[in-house]
């Protein structure tokens, strides 16, 4: 029997601890080299104009549907909401069984019984934030315990923020410390390491914050939390993809990369794809290695691949609101 999503990503987690994976602050930072803005900027902007034959963008389609990690991070989410986002998680296009599932469903930590329960068997994992969504901005052994609760409420994979107040003054050891703990908290669950690279600033310091995220023990890492003004984009994705690639080169462990708000149309998870191949290789091209973090980008991606396979589009009201 084939592997599910959530099986083959705790399958890849090392039989030992997580503190033999990490190493020291000091290896990240001697990475932390400067980003050349300009050609960062313009090698996105050329990769976004690549052109897609028909096979091969419906092709890609299909890979970004599997890749999406469907969110509801809403202080209105219900259980009913989060049960009916699982049904849509599941089989995203009920009339057409070509499609595939969605990658995982993110909530926050009390849905997580609700979310576990509705997707078992169904090869989707589950998802939730952590440590003090959105903010990061509570005490470290509350952040410790909140993961630790979620994983035994059912999580698989733990999305946490980063301390960017600790980060922007220069205290990378508390930064670097606390991914570290929340880490060895997840136990099996895999840790999403959430920048917000909508408040660092600038590239250089997307980059550090990457590479202290990877050396302390993440096993992927995301530009947003899709509640600030700047989240992913085609260039801060690169440049954590570049981060990504010479993490490897240096230590042989492969790192997953999800972007995360404003990716909302199927051309621009096109774009991502595009960015993702040139960058890393066909190695990342699968959901244990790159997910795209969305509420409304499934329904375009389906609408349009019902406009390849009919020629026409349909109404957005064809396929359920998410």
């Amino acid at each position: 029997m084939a592997q599910t999503t959530s099986e083959s990503l705790v399958a890849q987690t090392p039989a030992y601890p997580p503190a033999l994976l990490r190493r020291s602050l000091g290896d990240a930072l001697e990475l932390a080299h400067g980003v050349d803005a300009v050609a960062a900027e313009e090698r996105a902007a050329s990769l976004a104009k690549r052109s897609l034959k028909k096979e091969s963008k419906v092709w890609g389609l299909h890979l970004a549907i599997s890749m999406i990690d469907l969110t509801t991070l809403e202080g209105k989410d219900t259980r009913g909401k989060v049960q009916a986002l699982c049904q849509k998680a599941m089989r995203p296009d009920p009339s057409d069984p070509t499609i595939p599932h969605v990658g995982a469903v993110c909530v926050y930590p009390t849905m997580v019984p609700f979310v576990k329960k509705a997707l078992r068997g169904s090869g989707v994992a589950t998802a939730a934030v952590a440590t003090g969504f959105p903010s990061g901005q509570t005490f470290t052994a509350i952040k410790v315990q909140e993961t630790r609760e979620t994983v035994a409420a059912g999580a698989d994979e733990i999305d946490m923020v980063i301390d960017r107040g600790a980060f922007l003054s220069g205290n990378y050891q508390k930064v670097f410390d606390e991914i570290a703990e929340v880490k060895e908290a997840c136990g099996p669950a895999h840790l999403k390491v959430i920048l917000e690279v909508g408040e660092l600033a600038n590239y250089d310091q997307i980059r550090k914050a990457s590479l202290i995220a990877m050396y302390a023990g993440a096993d992927f890492i995301k530009t947003s939390t899709g509640k600030v003004g700047t989240n992913a984009t085609l260039t801060n994705t690169l440049v954590m993809l570049e981060a990504i690639r010479d993490f490897h080169q240096a230590t042989g462990k492969k790192i997953g990369m999800k972007p995360a708000g404003g990716i909302a149309n199927a051309k621009l998870a096109l774009a991502y794809l595009v960015v993702l191949y040139e960058t890393l290789g066909g190695e990342w091209m699968n959901p244990d290695m790159f997910r795209l973090g969305a509420s409304s980008l499934l329904n375009d991606i389906l609408m349009q691949l019902r406009k390849e396979k009919t020629g026409a589009y349909q109404s957005a009201d064809y396929f359920t609101i998410d």
